[in-house]
């Protein structure tokens, strides 16, 4: 990724059609670490929508729930990387249950494994 974990902020929310993946540093000053975000998360975007899910398998060292279908359903699935003030989000989005499903899936493991604050409503 680039850019420290412990000085950053991951968000991994379910949405109706989806979901979305926002990674924040805590310091807007940091304008290296938040272009290094930017980047990665548009990197991300494009990998996941080619159906390329090999970087959370790396990062979590096992298969991450949910990919597997979101690799297979990859064509009904959309990826779009925006800028936030101090880092980016990726927002997915699906029209298709099974692939909302998956995604779902997938955040709840990322919220967990990166022990992501906030998610009081998401278990």
């Amino acid at each position: 990724m680039g850019v420290d974990q412990y000085t950053s902020a991951h968000v991994f929310e379910n949405l109706p059609d989806g979901g979305r993946i926002v990674l924040d540093r805590d310091e807007a000053r940091d304008t290296t670490g938040v272009a290094t975000i930017r980047a990665h998360m548009r990197e991300i975007a494009a990998q996941f929508a080619r159906g390329d899910f090999t970087n959370p398998g790396l990062v979590h060292a096992r298969d991450v729930p949910g990919t597997a279908v979101m690799a297979a359903r990859a064509s009904t699935l959309s990826y779009t990387a925006s800028d936030r003030p101090r880092g980016a989000e990726v927002r997915i989005r699906s029209a298709d249950p099974q692939a909302v499903k998956a995604v779902h899936e997938f955040l709840a493991f990322q919220r967990s494994d990166h022990r992501a604050v906030g998610h009081v409503m998401h278990k």
